[in-house]
């Protein structure tokens, strides 16, 4: 009799888990469920009607890593085309570029700095923290109080819903800050967007005899599973326990479509880092695809908000309490019989394509021989953190 297996969710880390496994165990049946009308999760992309423009559904994403066997492994689906992602930032009634780079310093405090002089600069205005214990401490000890209120302050707390004081330090780490003209946001050896987006490489690692998939399906927490060898659950860690030891924080994201001819605003994103303006940025869609030509454009206005009981959770926001409430929800589900759980949401952690891919790769790997060796399956592809 074959294995029978279950994955929640049609994003990456289900599809990609799917595609691995069906690859790694022999005669194995797998279910995969979403409940979305289609594939792909949050990276869903489509052409638009109107415009005939590649539009990236739940805002963009632009895959950047430096893993070459992540890299190739994608692009044996689909292929990526080199993409230089390049953001500005409006402050105030300037256009800056970001990240902070030597032509944002310069720009903002009207110097014409080398880079020795600027890092110079920049150090005398930062303040020192043993170890930064949140976001404000962090951005303080880096570019010290005037960039920070400037490009950091009022855009974060629109994106968190918060005080920064209230959020970890390290969302602040993944930011870069340069003192050169480089304003190409992402530093990594290995940028693109799919040419024809997303969706297809989606369908591409679910396109086997042995995966099963349903679309407008739902999962139910509590419901029976008993003719599944196993469960590998991507939606949120305390939607699977029907909230029973509370809900943890998200955020969501609200889109306002703009539609225009020609060229809207120049630029693929535009960060609004004034806290009076209520939306975080503004994407327009064509910018996403330099290699194709389209008179006609479309935007998305993104404003962020708390994740309701019907929206879609985005961005775990990892606050202290949210810390506490995922140990105790990984306690129970440690507790479970054959349910593993992946994901930025499975996992309540912010991750980027490559990390999500990467990390389902790996943990088929490692499923696929406790399956064979018949050990103990792991809960999580993390340790608790």
């Amino acid at each position: 009799m074959s294995s029978r297996f279950l994955i929640v969710g049609a994003g990456f880390s289900g599809a990609v888990l799917a595609h691995r496994l069906a690859e790694l165990i022999p005669g194995c049946m797998i279910n995969v469920w979403e409940e979305k009308p289609h594939i792909a999760g949050n990276c869903f992309t489509e052409r638009d009607e109107r415009t005939g423009v590649m539009v990236h559904k739940y805002g963009p994403h632009i895959f950047n890593t430096d893993n070459k066997e992540i890299w190739d492994f994608v692009n044996r689906f689909i292929q990526l085309r080199p993409f230089a992602h390049k953001v500005k930032a409006t402050y105030n009634g300037v256009v800056y570029t970001l990240p902070v780079t030597l032509h944002t310093i310069n720009q903002f405090f009207g110097k014409a700095f080398s880079p020795a002089e600027a890092k110079e600069f920049v150090r005398s205005k930062t303040s020192t923290f043993a170890n930064p214990a949140n976001f404000e401490e962090q951005a303080l000890s880096m570019i010290g109080p005037e960039l920070y209120k400037a490009f950091f302050y009022g855009y974060t707390k629109k994106q968190w819903g918060c005080e920064p004081t209230e959020l970890p330090a390290t969302n602040l780490k993944r930011l870069p800050l340069r003192f050169n003209y480089n304003d190409v946001y992402y530093a990594h050896e290995h940028i693109g967007i799919p040419e024809e987006g997303y969706t297809p490489l989606v369908h591409q690692l679910l396109n086997r005899n042995n995966i099963e998939l349903s679309l407008n399906k739902k999962f139910t927490p509590g419901e029976d599973l008993t003719a599944y060898d196993h469960v590998f659950f991507t939606g949120p860690i305390d939607y699977f326990f029907n909230y029973k030891l509370g809900r943890l924080s998200y955020r969501t994201i609200t889109f306002e479509t703009i539609y225009s001819e020609g060229d809207y605003q120049g630029t693929a994103v535009m960060n609004y880092c004034d806290p009076e303006i209520p939306y975080t940025r503004i994407t327009e869609h064509k910018h996403f695809t330099p290699w194709e030509k389209h008179e006609s454009t479309i935007c998305f206005k993104e404003f962020s908000k708390e994740t309701a009981e019907h929206d879609i959770p985005f961005y775990p926001k990892r606050l202290a309490a949210d810390k506490q409430l995922l140990k105790n929800y990984r306690a129970e589900a440690l507790k479970q019989k054959n349910v593993s759980f992946l994901g930025r949401l499975g996992t309540y952690r912010y991750m980027d394509m490559h990390h999500v891919i990467g990390e389902s790769l790996k943990f088929a790997e490692t499923f696929a021989a406790c399956f064979e060796n018949k050990t103990t399956k792991p809960a999580f592809p993390n340790t608790e953190e």
